[in-house]
């Protein structure tokens, strides 16, 4: 297994960061952790989801154009509570409580993923090592995208900002049929990251929830709502699923000026410090807009997250201003998207430069 180490032996900034953090909590007297606004808004979008579903299911509408409007909604629906309950969650910022956390996190199981393997996937390799070739998972989207010069290049990338969109659709039955199935069964999280020993309870909870989530998604659907009906919807509630998804976390970390390392499957010291090298692979977008934030739970400040993942999304526009004043005094670059569309348009010149270089 390859090791990547930062440079912290002088960590002044994010020393000085964190303090300041930690002190705007404590003269406010708040919890870092998820308040009324979260739990609300949870209660939301799970209503939306079981309203969407017993819709499609149950009383499925006889105007298909309705029906594929509110299998799109849901679709986007399940994309939001992945963004503000599951992450929140699996992060452990949710609630202080960790049975709260547990609970929320495994709505990813819910609708088709493994949070166990979230947590490794996401937590320990993509924030420890983002953007790093063969340690991020989340950059590795080989054969089909290429999002940095140094992966392997074929001639179909040249088109790679022209299908990616199409792509992004795909991923999350990707994800839930394929992606998890070979990293359990190949016992690798990444190119160079072993799966820690998977508990009894967790093989049972993996297997238990894959079934679950295919009786309730298709097996029940089929039943009530015909087999025609059911693919249809079905593929539309998740494409628009994957491809938010996928856009959301892509504009976070692959567009036009972020960092990307190849240790070549190597061991390696990272030269920067850790917090610095998050500031240079990530980047915010739209965090002016309250709608975006709510929608996405706050992954528009990606800065802010992956400095501070343990801090419910919540709280990401007021330590917004104490990161970017604390980069500002060590003179380091705070990378931000005024909107999504702009976001988007770094993000598809960066895939057109990568593919044509």
């Amino acid at each position: 297994m390859a090791k990547i180490k930062f440079n912290n032996s002088n960590a002044q900034f994010f020393n000085t960061l964190k303090s300041r953090v930690d002190q705007y909590f404590k003269e406010k007297n708040i919890r870092q952790t998820g308040n009324f606004k979260l739990y609300s808004k949870t209660a939301i979008l799970l209503s939306i989801l079981v309203i969407c579903y017993i819709t499609l299911v149950f009383f499925t509408p006889e105007n298909g154009w309705l029906a594929l409007f509110i299998a799109a909604v849901m679709g986007l629906d399940m994309a939001a509570i992945g963004f503000n309950v599951m992450h929140d969650g699996a992060h452990g910022s949710y609630s202080s409580k960790k049975w709260v956390n547990d609970m929320m996190s495994y709505s990813l199981n819910v609708l088709g993923g493994s949070s166990m393997m979230w947590k490794q996937k996401h937590n320990i390799n993509h924030h420890s090592y983002p953007n790093i070739e063969g340690m991020d998972d989340d950059i590795d989207i080989k054969p089909f995208i290429r999002v940095h010069s140094t992966q392997p290049k074929y001639w179909f990338h040249r088109f790679q900002h022209v299908y990616g969109l199409f792509l992004y659709g795909l991923t999350y039955l990707f994800w839930i049929f394929m992606n998890d199935f070979n990293k359990y069964f190949k016992g690798k999280i990444s190119d160079f990251t072993p799966i820690r020993k998977i508990k009894p309870s967790e093989h049972i909870a993996f297997w238990a929830t894959k079934i679950g989530y295919v009786g309730l998604f298709l097996v029940l659907p089929i039943f009530f709502a015909g087999l025609v009906n059911t693919i249809i919807g079905y593929m539309v509630a998740v494409f628009i699923c994957g491809l938010t998804i996928a856009i959301v976390f892509q504009l976070a970390h692959v567009v036009e000026d972020a960092e990307f390392i190849d240790t070549h499957g190597e061991s390696a010291k990272i030269e920067t410090e850790w917090a610095v090298h998050q500031i240079n692979t990530t980047f915010n977008f739209a965090t002016r807009s309250k709608t975006v934030s709510w929608l996405l739970g706050g992954l528009n400040f990606q800065v802010e997250h992956h400095l501070f993942p343990k801090i419910s999304h919540v709280h990401y526009p007021q330590i917004n201003k104490i990161i970017k004043q604390t980069c500002k005094e060590f003179n380091i670059a705070y990378n931000e998207f005024p909107t999504v569309v702009s976001a988007i348009r770094s993000h598809l010149k960066h895939l057109k430069q990568v593919g044509t270089a």
